[in-house]
């Protein structure tokens, strides 16, 4: 009996850090709170995270642009997985944010762009900052995560990412 050999058009599946990265993106996908928004996750190096996401008129304040909610959430989050993208056996956690409002985000896409700044061990600080579809900045934050006693390879959505 052969073996067939692999059909050279399909990629082999990642491993080490790309397959890191590929589970993140895939908790990402798995979290509840993330159904109720227009956003995909990429990590897109060791430290760096990108989200993009659409802002639609369920997330307007009286006023007529984005709630600062849907500033919080999507900063925190660029910034968490750029942090935990070098973190791979530990789910962190957000201990203190930090957020700067510079512009309104109105309707339509808008990106979230998450780096890792310092710390490695038991506490990490990474930034984040929203650019608008014109290219300019809404919004900017650091926060501080450390690592948690929670094992990323116990939690369902990190598995199904393998």
């Amino acid at each position: 009996m052969s073996a067939t050999p692999p059909d050279p058009a399909t990629p082999p599946p990642p491993s080490g850090a790309e397959a890191h990265f590929r589970r993140l993106e895939a908790l990402y996908r798995s979290a509840p709170i993330n159904r109720g928004f227009s956003s995909e996750l990429a990590i897109v190096g060791p430290g760096r995270s990108e989200i993009v996401f659409t802002v639609e008129e369920a997330s307007f304040h009286a006023a007529g642009a984005a709630h600062g909610t849907l500033y919080f959430k999507m900063l925190d989050d660029a910034a968490f997985y750029a942090a935990n993208s070098l973190v791979s056996d530990r789910f962190l956690l957000t201990t203190a944010f930090n957020l700067h409002f510079t512009r309104p985000m109105r309707e339509g896409e808008v990106r979230a762009e998450g780096r890792w700044v310092s710390g490695k061990r038991r506490v990490l600080i990474a930034e984040a900052r929203i650019i608008d579809a014109d290219g300019e900045e809404c919004a900017r934050g650091t926060g501080t995560f450390v690592r948690s006693h929670i094992a990323l390879s116990g939690l369902p959505g990190y598995a199904a990412g393998s």
